[in-house]
This record gives C-alpha cells, sequence and structure tokens, in this order.
C-alpha cells in the first residue's frame, strides 16, 4: 500500500479523508488483528470508509474475512462456530475487536498475495437459505479490472454515492473495492430519497443502488440538481421494469446501467435499458446447455465452466435474454408446479403488478401468493376485502392453471419486502405468513378485569430468530400483547406514557398455555398485566397511558 499523499479516500460527515487517514486506520487494524489467535473473522461496519480501513488491516495480518449480511441475533448466531472473532458495529453484549493506536511510517507493508488473501460473502437468500462463497483477491480484482475497463470513463472524477450495503457482493465492489482502486471518493451510504437527491445535488457523482430505491422515486422530490450532476446510475439485484427505468430516466437523467450476476459468479454481464439484451463483461464466455447460462470467467474460482439455473435465449447482436428461472419446481400433491410460470400468470392479470410465490410446509404444503396490487386491483381489493379479492384471483387463474396449481393463501402488500441488497428473500416472504398473535380465548371479562387463555403458537413470527434451536417468545412480544389486549378489553385510546415495574420470572416456550390477567386502574390510567401458567408466575408489569382529562 503506497502513502499517496493528498488523495481524497472518502467523506465522513461532509469533510474528506485523505488516503494518509486510510493508511493510519488500516495499521491500526492491522496490529489488532495481528495480536489475535485465528485465521477466520467476521465483520460488520455502517461506515464504508471504516470498513475499509478494517478489511485491508485483516487482509495484511492474514485474516481471512467474513462479510456479515446483517447483525441480526440468528445470523451472529450462526457465524459464532464458523469465525475466531467478530469486528464492528455489533449489537451491545458482542465482544467486538477494537483496532490499535499506531503511528504508521509506511514500512510494515507489503503487497497481498492475490491467490492467499480470501474473503468468504454469504447469498441473499432470495432463493432459499443464505450461503457462503469463498472468493480470492484474484477473483476481486478481475471484477474490478473489468468494471473499470467498461465503465471506468462514464465515471471517473464522480464521487461514490449509494443505497446498498458494502456487506454484499455488489456494494463491496462497487461501493468499496472498485472506488479505492480508481481513487475515488467514497460517500457514506444513502437511504432515503430526499437524502439522495440532495447528495447527488453537491458534486458530480455515481449512483450504486437497486430496483428497490428506483422503482419508488417520487415525484414531489426536486430531482433537478441531481440530474444535473448524476454521472452515471448502476442498479443491481434483480431486472428493473421499464417503467422505473423510463422513470429513474426522467427523473435522474440517467439511463440505469443494469448489472447482472450473483454471489456466486460474480458479475456476469451488463445492459443500459430495460429492453437491451444482456452483454457479457471482459473476460466472460458464456453459452446455452439445455436452455439455462453457463458462464466462464475469471470472477469464478477456476476455470470450469459454471451451470447456473438462469433460462436464457441467444440474441441476433450477440446477446441474452433472460426468460426466468429453471430451479423454481416444486411438488404439491405429487404434482410439479412452476412458481415462476405461476408468478408470470398472476402479472399478466391487470389486477397484479407484482407477484412471488411459495410454498409452504406444514401439516399440509400450500402454495402461497405475495401480491402488489396494481391500481385496478387496489381498488377491488378495498371494495371486495382481502379474502374474496384473493378467490377471485384464484378463479381467474383457473384457464391456465388447474385447482392444485393455484395459491391457497394470499398476502397483498404496497411492495415487496427489500433487504439493502434491494432482495426480496424467502425468509422475508415467508415471514408474512406466519401468524402474529397467540390463538387467544377470553375466560372473563368485566368492567375493570379481563382474563385470557393463550395457546403459544411454535410458528409465531416472533419466535423467528429469537433463538435458533431453543426458541424463547421475547419479552417485548408479551409486552405489546398486553397493550393490544388492554385497548381491546377497556378501549384505551391514548398513547403509552412508560412501563413501572417490568418483571420477566420464567421464560415462555412454543407450545405453552398462558393465562393472561389485565386489571384497569381507571384513577391512575394504568394497565396493570399479569402472565402466568401451571409453571408458576412468567412476567408482570403496569402500564401507564397518557389519558386526557375526563378520558377511559
Amino acid at each position: 500500500m503506497r502513502p499517496l499523499p493528498g488523495r481524497a479516500f472518502a467523506l465522513r460527515n461532509n469533510m474528506a479523508l485523505d488516503h494518509a487517514e486510510f493508511r493510519v486506520a488500516a495499521a491500526g487494524w492491522k496490529q489488532a488483528f495481528a495480536a489475535q489467535p485465528g485465521t477466520r473473522w467476521a465483520l460488520y461496519f455502517d461506515d464504508t470508509a471504516a470498513f475499509i480501513s478494517a478489511l485491508y488491516g485483516a487482509w495484511h495480518a492474514g485474516k481471512t474475512v467474513v462479510l456479515c449480511a446483517d447483525t441480526l441475533p440468528v445470523t451472529l448466531a450462526q457465524l459464532s462456530d464458523q469465525v475466531d472473532g467478530l469486528a464492528g458495529d455489533l449489537p451491545e453484549g458482542y465482544t467486538t475487536l477494537q483496532p490499535m493506536a499506531v503511528r504508521d511510517d509506511g514500512s510494515t507493508w507489503s503487497a497481498l498475495d492475490a491467490q492467499t488473501t480470501r474473503l468468504q460473502v454469504y447469498t441473499s437468500g432470495s432463493t432459499g437459505a443464505a450461503q457462503a462463497i469463498d472468493k480470492s483477491l484474484t477473483q476481486l480484482a478481475a471484477e474490478v479490472e473489468s468494471l473499470q475497463s467498461v465503465f471506468g470513463a462514464q465515471a471517473a472524477d464522480a464521487v461514490v454515492q449509494g443505497t446498498v450495503s458494502h456487506q454484499h457482493i455488489y456494494g463491496l465492489l462497487f461501493r468499496a473495492l472498485w472506488p479505492l482502486a480508481a481513487a475515488r471518493v467514497i460517500a457514506p451510504r444513502l437511504f432515503f430519497h430526499e437524502e439522495i437527491a440532495a447528495a447527488l445535488a453537491q458534486r458530480p457523482a455515481l449512483l450504486v443502488t437497486s430496483p428497490a430505491h428506483l422503482k419508488r422515486l417520487p415525484e414531489g422530490v426536486d430531482w433537478a440538481q441531481a440530474r444535473s450532476q448524476l454521472r452515471v446510475l448502476f442498479s443491481s439485484g434483480g431486472a428493473l421494469p421499464e417503467d422505473a427505468a423510463r422513470a429513474a430516466q426522467m427523473r435522474l437523467g440517467q439511463v440505469p446501467i443494469e448489472i447482472f450476476g450473483s454471489s456466486e459468479t460474480g458479475g456476469i454481464a451488463w445492459r443500459q435499458g430495460a429492453a437491451a439484451a444482456w452483454r457479457a463483461l471482459p473476460g466472460v464466455h458464456w453459452r446455452i446447455a439445455e436452455g439455462q447460462l453457463e458462464v466462464c470467467s475469471p470472477h469464478l474460482p477456476n476455470a470450469d465452466w459454471w451451470r447456473s439455473a438462469d433460462r436464457v435465449a441467444a440474441t441476433l447482436d450477440g446477446g441474452f435474454n433472460l426468460l426466468g428461472r429453471s430451479d423454481r419446481i416444486v411438488k404439491v400433491e405429487e404434482r410439479r408446479v412452476s412458481l415462476t410460470a405461476l408468478e408470470q400468470a398472476l402479472c399478466a392479470l391487470t389486477e397484479v403488478a407484482e407477484a412471488r410465490v411459495l410454498l409452504l410446509d406444514g401439516h399440509r404444503a400450500e402454495l402461497a401468493a405475495v401480491i402488489v396490487p396494481s391500481v385496478a386491483g387496489k381498488e377491488r381489493l378495498a371494495e371486495q376485502g382481502a379474502l374474496a379479492f384473493g378467490q377471485q384471483l384464484r378463479r381467474m387463474l383457473a384457464e391456465v392453471q388447474d385447482a392444485v396449481a393455484r395459491p391457497r393463501r394470499w398476502r397483498f402488500v404496497d411492495a415487496l419486502p427489500m433487504n439493502a441488497q434491494g432482495k426480496t428473500t424467502d425468509a422475508a416472504l415467508r415471514a408474512l405468513f406466519l401468524p402474529l398473535q397467540p390463538q387467544v380465548t377470553w375466560m372473563q371479562r368485566e368492567a375493570q378485569q379481563v382474563q385470557l387463555q393463550l395457546s403459544i403458537d411454535p410458528a409465531l413470527a416472533v419466535f423467528d430468530g429469537h433463538f435458533p434451536g431453543m426458541p424463547i417468545l421475547p419479552g417485548v412480544a408479551q409486552l405489546d400483547w398486553a397493550v393490544q389486549f388492554g385497548r381491546e378489553a377497556f378501549a384505551i385510546d391514548a398513547h403509552v406514557l412508560r412501563v413501572d415495574a417490568l418483571k420477566f420470572q420464567r421464560i415462555v416456550r412454543p407450545g405453552m398455555q398462558l393465562a393472561l390477567v389485565l386489571e384497569w386502574l381507571p384513577d391512575l390510567a394504568a394497565l396493570v398485566f399479569r402472565y402466568t401458567s401451571e409453571q408458576g408466575a412468567h412476567s408482570s408489569g403496569r402500564v401507564l397511558f397518557a389519558l386526557e382529562k375526563g378520558g377511559a
């Protein structure tokens, strides 16, 4: 790592950090990692500049870096047995490595070995459980060179703005490694459309984003100054609908450049314009085998051909079009059903803007659909209600799908759930079908006291990630249920001021039967709750509300 005096590296609080500051930060991390045993360390940082410093420090200390996709308890629990330690911005209660305070004199740096320097990333989980993918610096460097050769001229002298996380392969390459290698300034991650417009307006910029943001660019935001400064616009994470691409061009002044690839393969191809064919990135060779895309690429760990689950068709100009996935075949009552074909059939209906279909496991496997209604669909939904609207969509599929291959369960949403990379994951879709509340039987109802019996279903959404292998009912869920049922029982129409005398005495496990006693104290505007079972007391507390004088 050569010293580059005066070279801007990143922005933090709108102030430029130069390359010397990066070297000092990386040196502190290098010494910290070098003093630790083990070879595998997981990193999670909110700030991209801090992440890059820790990444290079760990690499120069000979460590293999594992990227945490997030800091959810389930993610950290799964990583705990796979790494030797954690570093970065982690929740309270986790031990995290800190950099050492050093003065970097430039004498301790040597070139990284491109083959032995390693990184591990995780797939997005959009088609199932996330999988670990090993990458060498050789692969990452090849991809950086490929991006620079195709897009470098357009991105010259532009500050790198972005909405995607560097903790995943797309953000890692486009917001961290490529800008660092090409001497571009890296700005902090953006989240909201208003701050995107404000950040782009300040200086020449490129924007690294996803369909999740581009499909929802609001008309009410003033994009005029952003249009004048934006040099190039990248999108990845899924195909961008043609209307969204047009809207992005109108508001941001750039036709989005879409990048097609995966965590396993790295970048494969690109296109500019939703109707354009995909063109391979430099060094990437592709062919079609049994209707599916195969690639051979320097972004892969070896020179073997890698077969994807993407169905493609060649175009006359030497590119290809994507035709959907081939691996989304499920069995329902011994019938093979294509989830992709079912989604296409739903999207062909005028009432449907977007659709995702999945198979829910259980006593009886059922097809379920998550639908974003069109304008016409929203009108039908408001008129008919969710149950009748779902039944209508099911009937409308009768011409193209038999009864077994039609969804039985439906969820209607304003937008598909998206993670930080703009991906709709299988886990997020399944969570929409988990019950949110226990089964309730009202045992006793009086003016100021009620008693309920709660059956704690193991499938409750609150158990998801809390905790794998030993699910426990969260205390916050017990408090939330007490408030919800209290509002229903005593018509409390006020916000919560505070919670007093909160006690958790015994854990609640899936399958238990709980008794919940709620007592309303109108003079104090207080709701007292007690959870018990045959094992004894589980939790209790008192919720105080901000009632107006003369309230409930």
